[in-house]
């Protein structure tokens, strides 16, 4: 049984019957509809009324992207099933409690975007109803929102989100309610755990070639991959270039030098390159440009990944063309993850083997991966700019796995090179491209 439809995250084909996802997009919401199951949404951006009631009005039917309580609320209005997770979920929890929400049947606690580092140390689900009733709602509220509520939204009920006849007997013992610490936990009729020590054997999972390797670039790349080439007899260029996060219409415009062919970083000015690797189709296709104040400053420094939301290609933030290849390269011999090259060399390897994105290691044994991958993170010089959004805070960028996103609220992206963007840059809610450099 399949529950949704998760997560539509390409408004402006929802929206627009004239681009040219909207046939597709919609083809998946009906299927959804036909086969009574749910839409679920993604309306990062979505704040002004008649989008957000636009929205609601195409059969989507929740959100989980909310930041504030003003949103939260207008969203709710608006008949939206709100999905509230950590990082502002206390924002959010007080300000519909000020707002006079009483019924909080349209409401649930997500656990999105959450590491396993984070999880050990903090909790997932148990951490956001401690949050919910630290910010003020009754623990039964709170519980209602990671039980009942997301049960009957995803139409659930004869199944899970309630200890009743019939249902799977999964069953959490609390020894303090108001503090939701965790005594015993029954899984499908299971013992499970004692407080957070798992009792179970952990299930292992045969994972087929196709699912471990996915990395297929084609070939080892070189720093020429990563160069970016200047017009003849020039001695500067312009250059167009966005920060993380870019969220305004157009981006940015620098004038940067030109040695041997090839235009140039400017590190005086934060300016590094970034890069999208094709991973797909074996054509060791790479699109390559100038971002701010996201990347290295120490020479022959490079940062990459293969969890890349949403297409999931390779990026690479780095200070030089040969540190790039090499972190690249590293990043596909061992079938995707996290891979740091500081001064020329590698000093830290986080495999994602599964599917580029995922690891069959037990969670303390990635989290110890990532410590040592932070660890060696600290001692980079990292890029800053003052004026990014909120989220972004100086230090290990691990946040650029979120900037290749090319849904809302997302204008001018990086993109892999296609025959409809050769250079990869492309205004995402419009489709339109433009040059690199110029």
């Amino acid at each position: 049984m399949t529950a949704g439809l998760d997560e539509v995250m390409d408004w402006p084909a929802v929206r627009d019957r004239d681009n040219p996802a909207h046939p597709r997009l919609w083809s998946m919401i009906e299927a959804t509809w036909n086969a009574r199951a749910v839409v679920e949404g993604h309306a990062a951006g979505i704040r002004d009324l008649p989008n957000i009631n636009a929205f609601a009005a195409s059969g989507i039917a929740s959100d989980h992207e909310a930041w504030t309580a003003e949103e939260a609320f207008d969203k709710l209005q608006s008949g939206l099933f709100v999905e509230i997770r950590i990082h502002t979920g206390a924002e959010i929890v007080t300000g519909l409690l000020e707002r006079g929400l009483k019924d909080w049947s349209q409401v649930a606690l997500a656990t999105d975007d959450r590491p396993a580092q984070e999880v050990l140390a903090t909790g997932a689900t148990d951490r956001n109803v401690r949050m919910a009733i630290d910010a003020g709602l009754s623990p039964e509220t709170a519980i209602q929102l990671a039980t009942i509520n997301p049960a009957r939204h995803m139409r659930l009920t004869p199944w899970v989100g309630s200890i009743a006849p019939g249902r799977f007997a999964d069953l959490v013992l609390l020894s303090d309610v108001t503090r939701f610490e965790i005594a015993e936990v029954w899984a499908d009729g299971r013992h499970a755990a004692t407080g957070t020590d798992y009792l179970l054997e952990v299930p292992k999972i045969d994972w087929p070639d196709w699912a471990r390797q996915t990395v297929n670039i084609g070939r080892d790349l070189t720093a020429g991959d990563f160069a970016i080439p200047a017009t003849p007899g020039r001695e500067t260029m312009q250059a167009a270039v966005i920060r993380p996060f870019h969220w305004t219409d157009d981006f940015l415009t620098f004038d940067l030098p030109v040695t041997d062919g090839a235009v140039q970083r400017d590190a005086e000015r934060n300016i590094t390159k970034f890069a999208i690797v094709d991973r797909y189709s074996g054509t060791a296709a790479v699109s390559k440009m100038f971002w701010l104040g996201c990347g290295p400053r120490d020479a022959d420094t490079a940062l990459c990944c293969s969890m890349a939301h949403d297409k999931h290609n390779i990026w690479c933030a780095g200070s030089s063309d040969a540190a790039m290849a090499l972190a690249v390269n590293t990043c596909a011999s061992m079938n995707g993850g996290w891979v740091l090259v500081h001064r020329g060399k590698v000093t830290a390897m986080v495999p994602y083997e599964i599917a580029g994105l995922m690891t069959a290691r037990p969670a303390e044994a990635l989290a110890a991966d990532m410590a040592a991958l932070y660890a060696a993170g600290e001692k980079v010089d990292w890029m800053f700019e003052e004026s990014f959004h909120p989220r972004w805070a100086p230090g290990f960028p691990e946040r650029l796995a979120f900037a290749t996103l090319t849904c809302s609220p997302w204008r001018w992206n990086l993109v892999a090179p296609s025959e409809h963007a050769p250079q990869g840059f492309v205004q995402v809610q419009t489709g339109e491209t433009h040059p690199v450099v110029w």
